[in-house]
C-alpha cells in the first residue's frame, strides 16, 4: 500500500499496519483508556500516556503526560514537549508507531483510490476577539534538569502538564500551546466586555494551577516544592478556527499573547509569582481587596518601545484575595 500523503501515524500489529490520521483535530491523545483518541491495549502503557498537538505552523508534538513508563522519541526519553520529524519513530510501553508528516506539496496530484479516510480541508478562519491569555512557566527547570534523574524528571513534568490541562478544562478553557517548560491557556469572552466574575475564575484556575504545583513534591522524592511564575493578560487577538473536530482548535495570535509571555518573564525580575497586564487587574479590582495586595510595578518588556504597568504578588497574595472575594460573596447571598 502506498504510504498516505498526510500526517498520520502507523503503528505495526501482527495483522500488518493500521494508519492513525492525523487531520481532523488539533489535538490526539494516546493511551490505554477509552476516553484516549488512539486506544493501544498495551499493559505497560498508562490510561492517560502521551497527547500529539499540531501546531499553527503545521509542526506536531509529542507530549508525554506523566506516564509511569515514558514516551519515547528514537529510542530517546522526553521530558518535555518535543517537536516530531517526518520519519521519527515512537516507543509507548511496548507499543512502536512512526510519525510520518510529508511537506503539504505531496498532498498536490496524490495518487486517488487509496484506502484512505475522508480528507477535509479546513480553512483557518481569523477573527478578532476579545481574549485573556495566561502563560505558566515551571521555575527554574535547567536546575531540576540537572538535579532529577531523567525517569523521575519525566514524570514529574509530565504530571504537570495532564494536571494543568485537566485544570484549565475544568476552569472553561483549553491549553492552546504546550511550550518546552510552559503552557499557554486562552479564554475568549464576550463580545461586550469581561463580566468580573469571568475574570475572577480564571483567576480560581491559576490559583488551583498553583496549589497543584505544590504538591508535586509530596508525590515524587524531590528535595523541594516545584514553583511556577505566571502572567496574565487581556485584551483584542486575532483567533482562528483551524479544526473540524469536537474539541476546541482555536489559536490566538498577536500582541496580547506577546505581551502575557512577556509579563510572565518580568515576574523574574520583580521577584514575584504573578503579572497582571493592566486591563486584566481592572477587570480583577472591581473587587475592592485588590488593591492592597498587588502593587503596581513599570516593567520594560522585551520588544516593546515604551515601559508597561503591571499589577504584581505572590501566590500569597492571591489567594489571600480570593478568599476575601469568597467571603465578600457568601456575607451578600
Amino acid at each position: 500500500m502506498t504510504v498516505q500523503p498526510i500526517p498520520h501515524l502507523i503503528l505495526k500489529t501482527e495483522s500488518g499496519n493500521r494508519y492513525l490520521s492525523l487531520i481532523g483535530n488539533n489535538c490526539w491523545t494516546v493511551g490505554r483508556g477509552d476516553d484516549n483518541n488512539f486506544v493501544l491495549p498495551d499493559r505497560w502503557i498508562s490510561r492517560n500516556h502521551a497527547m500529539l498537538q499540531r501546531m499553527e505552523n503545521g509542526e506536531f508534538y509529542l507530549i508525554d503526560l506523566g506516564s509511569r513508563n515514558g514516551s519515547f522519541v528514537n529510542g530517546r526519553r522526553v521530558s518535555v514537549p518535543v517537536t516530531l520529524q517526518n520519519g521519527d519513530h515512537l516507543t509507548f510501553g511496548q507499543t512502536d508507531l512512526d510519525f510520518h508528516c510529508p511537506d503539504i506539496t505531496s498532498l498536490i496530484g496524490a495518487p486517488v483510490g487509496l484506502d484512505l479516510p475522508e480528507i477535509t480541508a479546513t480553512a483557518t478562519l481569523h477573527v478578532r476577539r476579545y481574549i485573556s491569555v495566561l502563560v505558566v512557566d515551571i521555575r527554574d527547570f535547567t536546575g531540576m534538569t540537572r538535579q532529577l534523574d531523567e525517569k523521575i524528571l519525566s514524570e514529574v513534568i509530565g504530571t504537570w502538564f495532564r494536571c494543568a490541562g485537566e485544570i484549565i478544562r475544568e476552569y472553561g478553557s483549553w491549553v492552546d500551546k504546550y511550550i518546552g517548560d510552559a503552557v499557554m491557556a486562552v479564554w475568549i469572552h464576550g463580545a461586550q466586555a469581561v463580566d468580573h466574575h469571568e475574570m475572577i475564575r480564571i483567576a480560581q484556575a491559576l490559583d488551583a494551577l498553583h496549589k497543584m504545583t505544590n504538591r508535586l513534591h509530596k508525590e515524587f522524592p524531590l528535595s523541594s516544592p516545584v514553583r511556577i511564575g505566571a502572567g496574565l493578560n487581556t485584551g483584542y487577538a486575532m483567533v482562528g478556527n483551524t479544526g473540524t473536530g469536537d474539541r476546541p482548535d482555536y489559536t490566538a495570535l498577536g500582541d496580547t499573547v506577546n505581551a502575557a509571555f512577556r509579563l510572565e518573564s518580568s515576574t523574574k525580575q520583580l521577584g514575584l509569582d504573578i503579572a497582571f497586564g493592566e486591563t486584566t487587574y481592572e477587570y480583577l479590582a472591581e473587587s475592592e481587596f485588590s488593591d492592597n495586595l498587588f502593587k503596581q510595578h513599570i516593567v520594560s518588556l522585551k520588544g516593546y518601545d515604551t515601559d508597561t504597568l503591571t499589577y504584581a504578588g505572590s501566590f500569597q497574595d492571591l489567594d489571600r484575595f480570593l478568599q476575601q472575594v469568597s467571603s465578600h460573596a457568601a456575607e451578600h447571598h
